[in-house]
């Protein structure tokens, strides 16, 4: 019974099984959505052999000495800035973005390993005892670290990678202790600029909270009012900052806020996405038997739209299936941040929690129409070697600090 006890305390069994329960679905989806593809029939092979690779990988980062970790942190940022250069100059334009680099018949997406980058040297330097993150110089920093990969990555232009590193910037600063007033300048510019998608009105409004929060906040004249500023002109550049988006990436924005003006292009995944989960009733049509699905009224819907996959075929039951699997990762991770030993590693498990959440609910989101079409995974689920590769990874680093954590009575 001893041994027993030791090994649970070492390694998060349910959260493992929970990811197992997802890869499985998701090749099982990736499968039904390829066999009778002309060109995608062998992903399902290529996603089988990276899973395995990656957890290869994921055991090998499990059983390092912790301290490795740490010293990983700089060289890991150092290295995914360099490949995100690379990939600008030499890189593979694939569906409108120069964000490939392939080799042989597999490709390389240095964006994912970016997040790998990111989630380990901001870790390791908001953990730094020297830092005061209530500091202008210090979030403007720690934001700089962020807006590094993020401006790479939008060049590419990858705008859902380039979000997801966006809210793991900011999530990260905030575990770190920043005060309600320096997480207010930092997030304020974003707010409005989201706002100002809704048009005059809805921006109106959300520049009149801007005032009264500064009012509640009591700041001086000088700084209420640099930062009204700031966020009066986030709005004004933000038509802007649209022109140099592809015409397609436009297009999704569009068709976002209206997917009915134009169902046959920019609007016909999303639209045929919810048909498909819609269809799927409480049991699913079944494995193989989704109109939607075999059909092929989705393109590449083994990727970015694999959850109308498991929608139609495995109904209700499936698509919640998957939800209660992603809820056990998420309240295990945050369940993990007050466990572990120092900052260093509690910072890092919320940032690979961010990057889950951040996927998991704008994929979701596209599926049934609640978020725009930015091409994003469905972690352990979506087809793409890169994407799996560097979840496992991260997952291999989460689990390393499990094995090392703090126990409490």
């Amino acid at each position: 019974m001893k041994i027993n006890y030791d090994i649970k305390d070492k390694f998060d069994f349910i959260m493992f099984a929970a990811v197992l329960a997802l890869f499985t679905f998701g090749l099982v989806a990736i499968y039904s959505a390829t066999v009778t593809h002309p060109t995608a029939y062998g992903n399902f092979q290529k996603q089988l052999f990276f899973g395995g690779f990656g957890l290869v990988i994921f055991f090998f980062i499990y059983f390092l000495p912790s301290q490795l970790i740490r010293l990983s942190a700089v060289p890991m940022y150092v290295l995914s800035i360099f490949f995100l250069i690379a990939v600008l100059a030499v890189g593979k334009v694939i569906s409108g973005s120069k964000s490939w680099f392939s080799i042989g018949p597999f490709g390389f997406q240095p964006s994912e390993f970016a997040k790998i980058g990111l989630i380990l040297f901001l870790a390791y330097w908001l953990s730094d005892s020297k830092r005061d993150i209530n500091s202008v110089k210090d979030i403007v920093l720690s934001l700089a670290i962020g807006l590094l990969p993020i401006f790479l990555i939008i060049l590419e232009p990858d705008t859902g990678t380039a979000i997801v590193l966006f809210f793991i910037t900011l999530v990260m600063i905030f575990w770190a202790g920043i005060s309600l007033f320096g997480l207010f300048v930092v997030l304020s510019p974003g707010i409005v600029t989201f706002s100002s998608l809704f048009g005059t009105a809805s921006l109106i409004i959300t520049l009149i909270f801007v005032i009264i929060a500064l009012v509640i906040f009591k700041r001086n004249l000088f700084t209420s009012a640099t930062i009204f500023v700031v966020n009066l002109a986030a709005s004004f550049f933000f038509d802007y900052g649209v022109r140099f988006l592809q015409p397609h990436q436009q297009k999704r924005i569009s068709s976002f806020l209206d997917p009915n003006a134009d169902p046959l292009g920019s609007g016909y995944n999303a639209l045929q996405a919810k048909v498909a989960i819609g269809s799927g009733g409480i049991i699913g049509k079944g494995f193989l038997q989704g109109n939607q699905t075999q059909l092929k009224f989705i393109p590449e819907q083994w990727t970015d739209f694999i959850y109308c996959v498991v929608g139609e075929e495995f109904g209700f039951v499936g698509s919640i299936f998957i939800l209660v699997m992603f809820l056990i990762i998420f309240l295990r991770l945050l369940r993990l941040t007050s466990h572990t030993k120092d900052t260093f590693s509690s910072l890092i498990v919320i940032g690979v929690l961010t990057l889950l959440l951040v996927h998991f609910g704008i994929n979701i989101g596209m599926n049934v129409g609640l978020t725009p079409v930015i091409g994003l995974p469905l972690p352990f689920l979506s087809y793409g070697g890169s994407s799996l590769l560097a979840n496992l990874v991260l997952m291999g680093i989460v689990f390393n600090i499990y094995r090392g954590k703090k126990h409490y009575q």
